[in-house]
C-alpha cells in the first residue's frame, strides 16, 4: 500500500508532530479553568486563523476557487469540528485518555479511504481495523469504576473527532495532494476562522478577559495550541502527506498516546496498567492497517 521511501526529514517531521500533538491534550485541559470548552475550541481556530492571515495575500489565488469544497472539508473536519469535540470531551475524561483514543485516527483513515476514496486494502488491514477498535473499547472501560460512564459517553466525542481526522486526511490525499501545503492551510483556516470568530464573539469572552484572572493564562495556553498544534502543524502535516502517504502521516498517532500518557502521569492523572495494554492493542491494529 505504501510505496514511497520515507526520508530522514519525513521521520523528523513525524516525531516532531507526535510531540507537539501529544502535548496538546494537556494544554486544552489547562486552558479550560479560564474559559468554557467551546471557547477554548473556538479560540484555538481563531488564533490559528489570525496567524496565517498575513499569508493570504500570497496564497489565495483565483485558480484555487474550484478547490474551495476540498479546502472547506479539510478545515471543517481537520480543525474546526475536532477542536470543539476534544475540548468538550476533556471536561470529563483525562487528557491522557484523550491522547490514547486519538490513536484511532489511522483506523478511520483506512476505513473511510476504502469506503469512499477508492483506497485498496487487504484482509490483514481489515483485521487490524477490528483489533484497533477492540483496543479502543477496552480503553473506555478501563480505570476507576466511577470514571467508566464518563469515559464511554465523552470518549465517543473523541472517536467522532478521529473520524473527522480520518476524513480530512483522505480529502487532502485525494483532492489537495498537488496543492502547496501552506496554501492549503491558509485556505482551510481562512474558510473556518471567521466561523470560529463569530461564535467566540457571541459568547462573553471579551467580558471574561476583563473580569476573570484565569482567562488570560488560558488564552496563552490556547495560543500555543492555535499556533503550534494547529497552524504550523497542519502545514508540516500536509507536507508529510505529500512526501509519504496518507496512512504513514496519520500513523503519527503511534507516538501521540505515549506522549500524552507520560504528560498525564506528571500532571497526576490516573493511569492504570490496562491503559498501557489497550493502547498496545490499538497500536498493533494500526501496525496491521499499515502493513503492505
Amino acid at each position: 500500500m505504501q510505496s514511497k521511501t520515507i526520508s530522514p526529514l519525513s521521520w523528523l517531521i513525524f516525531i516532531s508532530l507526535s510531540l507537539v500533538w501529544g502535548s496538546s491534550f494537556i494544554l486544552m485541559k489547562l486552558a479550560m479553568p479560564g474559559m468554557s470548552a467551546n471557547q477554548v475550541g473556538a479560540l484555538r481556530i481563531v488564533i490559528a486563523f489570525l496567524f496565517v492571515l498575513p499569508l493570504a495575500f500570497w496564497h489565495i489565488r483565483r485558480e484555487h476557487i474550484k478547490l474551495i469544497p476540498a479546502f472547506l472539508g479539510m478545515g471543517m473536519f481537520g480543525n474546526l469540528i475536532p477542536s470543539f469535540l476534544f475540548t468538550n470531551s476533556e471536561t470529563e475524561v483525562s487528557s491522557s485518555l484523550a491522547g490514547m483514543l486519538n490513536s484511532l485516527t489511522p483506523l478511520f483513515t483506512i476505513v473511510l479511504g476504502v469506503l469512499f476514496f477508492g483506497v485498496k486494502t487487504r484482509w490483514i488491514n481489515a483485521v487490524g481495523i477490528g483489533i484497533g477498535f477492540l483496543g479502543a473499547a477496552g480503553l473506555a472501560v478501563s480505570g476507576d469504576k466511577d470514571e467508566i460512564s464518563a469515559n464511554l459517553t465523552y470518549g465517543l466525542l473523541i472517536v467522532a473527532a478521529t473520524f473527522c481526522y480520518g476524513l480530512s486526511v483522505n480529502i487532502i490525499r485525494k483532492y489537495l495532494s498537488g496543492v502547496n501545503a501552506i496554501t492549503a492551510t491558509v485556505w482551510a483556516l481562512c474558510l473556518t476562522g471567521p466561523l470560529a470568530t463569530a461564535y467566540l464573539l457571541s459568547t462573553n469572552f471579551l467580558t471574561q478577559l476583563k473580569t476573570n484572572e484565569a482567562t488570560l493564562p488560558a488564552v496563552g495556553y490556547t495560543a500555543i495550541l492555535g499556533i503550534l498544534s494547529t497552524a504550523l502543524s497542519v502545514i508540516v502535516f500536509n507536507i508529510l502527506i505529500r512526501n509519504t502517504s496518507a496512512l504513514f502521516a496519520s500513523s503519527v498517532t503511534y507516538i501521540i498516546p505515549i506522549v500524552a500518557m507520560f504528560i498525564g502521569i506528571f500532571n497526576n492523572e490516573t493511569i492504570v496498567w490496562q491503559h498501557f495494554l489497550f493502547v498496545a492493542v490499538i497500536l498493533t491494529g494500526v501496525w496491521l492497517v499499515n502493513k503492505k
